[in-house]
Order: C-alpha cells, then sequence, then structure tokens
C-alpha cells in the first residue's frame, strides 16, 4: 500500500498537492434555472459558476479546505426553488450557497437561507426584496448586482436625456416581481424626468398575444416603450410590435442579455437598448481575460448573467478565504465585509444591505449584436 501512493505521488505530483486525499473540504450549493423558460441564464451561471470553482481548486482550494458543491435547478419557479434551497440547507448541509438567478426564485430563498443562517450571494437577482423586506435586513443574504431601482432610473433618464423620449409606455408582466419592480421605478423616475408616462399596462406569466395592449401603446402616441422582462417575452413582444407597424423605441433591463433574444425577436429588436452588467467589448484586463477564458470552454461570449455568476463565486470564495473557516457565521462576517472587490464586472463594495454598488453598462442591438454605448455610475 506504501509503495502504491509513493508511485502515485511521483507519477502525479500535482494532484496529490493540490487535492491530497486527506484534505478537509467545505461543501457550497448552487441554485439556478437549468430548465423552464429562461434556462440559456441558468447555464451561464453554471458554467460560470464551476470556472471560479474549478480555478480556486487548482490553486489548492481555499483556506486550506477543497472545494466541493451541489447544483440544483430551480426552473425558474418559485416552489421549486424553495424546495432545492430547503434540500441545500436541511440535507446536504451545505456551508453557503450561490443563487439564485432571477428575483421570484431568489426572494423564497433568501427567507429559508436566512432562517437557516447559511451565507448566500446571488450573481443576478435584482429586486430589493431579496435582501430587505417590510424594512428589514435579511444580514446572510448578499448579491453581486446592481439593484432595479438604480437600473430603472438608469433607463428612465437615458431615454430621456439621450434619447429625447418625451412620452413612454410601459408594459409589465405583473406575476414577477423583478418586472413589475422595475416597471415602477422607471415610470416614477420618468415622470420625475418632465416625460409623460402615457401607457402603463400589465399581462399575464403566460401571455402570448399582446395585441390588445400593443393597441393601447400605440393609441397613447408614446415615442418609447419599456420593457422589464426576460428576453423570451420581450423578443414576442418586439415581433408584435413590429407587425402592429409602432414607430417606438424599445428600451430594458438586463433581463433582455440573453443570445436568444435576438434568435427570438430577429430584426424587431434591432435598435434597441438596455441595461446591463458589463459589456465584453471592455477593455479592462479583467474583462479581456475572462472573455478570452470563457470562449475558449464553452465557444462563444459570456453574457452578463455568467459573468456575475462568476463574481458571485469568487466573492464567496474571498469571505471564505478571509474567515479561514467553513463556519457560517465567520463566512457572513466576512462577507459583509468586502469592499472593492475587483471582479470582471466591476469594482464591488457590499453595502450594509448586501447590496452591490457598482456601475451599469448600456448596450444597443446593432446587427444582431450587442454594442457597448456608454458606463452610467452609481
Amino acid at each position: 500500500m506504501k509503495r502504491c501512493r509513493i508511485v502515485l505521488a511521483v507519477l502525479f505530483p500535482a494532484l496529490v498537492a493540490v487535492v491530497p486525499s486527506h484534505a478537509k473540504e467545505i461543501r457550497i450549493g448552487l441554485i439556478t434555472p437549468l430548465s423552464g423558460d429562461v434556462k440559456t441564464f441558468g447555464e451561464s451561471v453554471r458554467n460560470s459558476f464551476l470556472i471560479a470553482v474549478e480555478e480556486a481548486n487548482a490553486r489548492g482550494g481555499v483556506a486550506g479546505m477543497k472545494i466541493t458543491y451541489s447544483i440544483q435547478d430551480d426552473k425558474n419557479d418559485a416552489t421549486e426553488a424553495a424546495n432545492v434551497a430547503n434540500l441545500l440547507v436541511n440535507q446536504q448541509r451545505v456551508k453557503a450557497i450561490v443563487g439564485s438567478v432571477t428575483s421570484k426564485a431568489t426572494i423564497p430563498v433568501s427567507d429559508i437561507i436566512q432562517a437557516a443562517k447559511v451565507p448566500t450571494i446571488s450573481p443576478t437577482a435584482t429586486n430589493p426584496k431579496v435582501t430587505v423586506a417590510d424594512g428589514k435586513r435579511k444580514d446572510y443574504m448578499f448579491r453581486a448586482c446592481f439593484i432595479d431601482p438604480f437600473q430603472g432610473a438608469v433607463m428612465a433618464k437615458f431615454s430621456r436625456e439621450t434619447l429625447k423620449g418625451k412620452s413612454a409606455a410601459v408594459l409589465f408582466d405583473a406575476s414577477n416581481d423583478y418586472s413589475k419592480g422595475i416597471a415602477e421605478v422607471f415610470r416614477d423616475a420618468f415622470r420625475k424626468q418632465g416625460g409623460k408616462v402615457a401607457a402603463f399596462e400589465s399581462y399575464g406569466k403566460d401571455d402570448v398575444d399582446f395585441s390588445a395592449l400593443l393597441t393601447k401603446v400605440k393609441a397613447s402616441g408614446a415615442d418609447v416603450l419599456f420593457l422589464p422582462d426576460y428576453y423570451n417575452k420581450v423578443g414576442l413582444i418586439a415581433k408584435q410590435v413590429q407587425e402592429k407597424g409602432l414607430k417606438v423605441l424599445l428600451v430594458g433591463p438586463d433581463g433582455w442579455d440573453s443570445p436568444d433574444l435576438v434568435k427570438i425577436a430577429g430584426s424587431a429588436i434591432e435598435g434597441g437598448y438596455f441595461s446591463n452588467h458589463y459589456s465584453p467589448d471592455d477593455l479592462r484586463p479583467e474583462v479581456v481575460a475572462w472573455v478570452k477564458k470563457y470562449r475558449e470552454k464553452h465557444g462563444q461570449v459570456p453574457d452578463a448573467l455568467g459573468t456575475l455568476a462568476y463574481d458571485a463565486t469568487n466573492l464567496l470564495l474571498e469571505a471564505i478565504r478571509k474567515a479561514g473557516s467553513d463556519d457560517p457565521k465567520k463566512i457572513r462576517e466576512a462577507l459583509a465585509s468586502i469592499k472593492d472587490f475587483k471582479a470582471v464586472s466591476g469594482k464591488s463594495t457590499l453595502d450594509g444591505n448586501g447590496d452591490s454598488i457598482k456601475s451599469a453598462a448600456i448596450l444597443k442591438i446593432e446587427g444582431g449584436k450587442q454594442k457597448f454605448v456608454k458606463m452610467v455610475n452609481p
């Protein structure tokens, strides 16, 4: 037996050094939608999470511990998200979690992990209720992204000042906290900027025919149409806007960010603008290296959700390193103390609510591709 171990050490010295058989392990979870209506988001998040974990383990783990993980599919469903959060917390006993992706899935997750006191960071859930509910801070919940009020206000200002929009229409999913929350922020901010909100209409999660709503938009005379929803629904609406011959500028938030948006909408989304968390055209060394790394591994440019997942996972791993422990309480305290973390999506500081303070990128769909327009600071 001793001779066998010696031979292995000679043949695979790096493997033995990096992950010795007796190494202590820390188990973390990932919650992401790998099926359902936004599965491309979930796939990007999973891919990027795995890159971050693999890189850390290749460096010898974190705080002397090998990282192991459990990946759970929430199907972008609130009930399923709660189920898998309970699985990770109560059965698999993970020490920390990355996830989930959308706000409607992350809000129930945040309540479960708060009760269990398991530190969790969402890469991309932007609704304020993720970290604060009824004025009370969920102190075990964090996020790597900016929040809805910020991007709603950013797009209202951009629509008024840069696009010179005078009148806006807003269509949103009333059942989706993300969609409804940004819609309300945009409406209020656009009015404060001196613009008119000529139509503010809601639809249901499963709606696919928007003719009646678009007839109202056309009658309103709006020159800007704000669509705060995910790429699949935005693509359908954009096509129907084109079919009706509406002459409006389409604008929206980060939910637009998917290669499938143009596949669904085609030329109907051409000229649309949306806020995002980063641009792959950014020439900062962190961005250039990340885009190269992801493209070599997955054959495509990483979207903002994947990029934020890479950042969120690295933020969590940095907290574990700072804590020097697998104790969830110590990890939470270390995560709360992080300032000016050098992430791909920009320098990030976690504020008192666990929210990330950072800049937003404005992107334009041009020639079927995303074109960087400008950065907007908080």
